[in-house]
């Protein structure tokens, strides 16, 4: 896969133009009935409301290279292809959330706050955006929730410290630990998850990197509010709705599983919000599409774009 993953962007590298003028007229032409929702989203991760000015040492497509992050920085290379070469943009690739002081393209930002600075671009898509075909009903889990993962930040610690022991939780540590050497626990895949009614889904640095293919199980995503956003539009997501929502301290944990687990039916409802919502994250070629105008207004409103010519 990672063989075919480089030699995908090596064609694209040596595509001539004409390429990617015919490719993004036949996403326009096939999506066209999707237009105003493609807009919506374009307009979501790029939020600014006026044009604005970059200044002159922002890199050039044309002398864009990798250093580093490789999969982010092929990630933007695979959609600057379709714009002239001396457009200029700025990027800030890694798990950072802070705001830039010009419009900038970010992985992540804050959901709270002045945002519209951190211009939002699917970056790290191979590791963020993963889906799962899960043949296992709800009915069948397991009456427990689930974890696995590095646990560093306060917010991790402090879920550990609070419900390790706890009964209804099967939680690990995949990271070394010395002050808590109890908390490691052998790796865990996503098929032995899957036997679980429900999935912790925890914020790392940004989000919660299993979000993705926990929503698109027939298990039940567990989440405290979420803090950061990616191109997921995790600020879109409604507690009760696609997920069920704890306390920050957890206090509440207990008594939001043992209802769930009382009121199935309600639990499976979420399930299938859940579902309808990542439906659109999964169709390869729209989310092309999008990926193209959301640069697009990037370039628009930096003044390098008329979309008329």
């Amino acid at each position: 896969m990672k063989l075919l993953y480089y030699i995908k962007h090596a064609l694209l590298n040596v595509a001539p133009s004409v390429y990617f003028e015919f490719r993004r007229s036949r996403l326009e032409e096939e999506f066209s009935e999707y237009s105003d929702y493609v807009l919506e989203r374009a307009n979501y991760y790029c939020r600014l409301d006026a044009s604005f000015n970059l200044p002159p040492e922002s890199i050039a497509i044309k002398n864009y290279q990798r250093k580093g992050y490789t999969s982010y920085y092929f990630d933007l290379k695979e959609f600057l292809h379709y714009f002239p070469k001396d457009f200029k943009f700025e990027y800030y690739f890694g798990d950072e959330t802070h705001i830039e002081p010009v419009p900038t393209l970010f992985k992540a930002r804050p959901i709270e706050g002045d945002n519209k600075n951190s211009v939002l671009f699917k970056l790290d898509k191979r590791r963020h955006f993963r889906f799962v075909d899960d043949k296992i009903s709800f009915a069948e889990k397991k009456d427990m929730a689930v974890f696995r993962g590095a646990v560093t930040q306060p917010h991790r610690i402090k879920f550990m410290q609070t419900l390790f022991t706890h009964p209804l939780v099967d939680a690990g540590q995949s990271n070394a630990c010395q002050e808590h050497p109890e908390w490691q626990k052998p790796f865990m895949s996503v098929e032995e998850q899957l036997q679980y009614k429900f999935l912790i889904c925890l914020e790392g640095n940004d989000v919660a990197s299993n979000l993705k293919w926990a929503m698109s199980s027939n298990s039940v995503v567990v989440t405290p509010k979420m803090k950061f956003e990616t191109w997921f539009m995790e600020g879109t997501l409604e507690a009760g709705k696609h997920y069920i929502e704890v306390k920050d301290d957890f206090s509440d944990f207990e008594e939001k599983i043992n209802y769930y687990i009382e009121h199935p039916d309600e639990a499976e409802k979420i399930i299938n919000n859940a579902h309808e919502y990542i439906k659109p994250f999964m169709n390869e070629k729209l989310e092309q599409l999008v990926c193209i105008k959301t640069l697009e207004r990037y370039f628009q409103l930096s003044g390098q774009y008329d979309k008329s010519k």
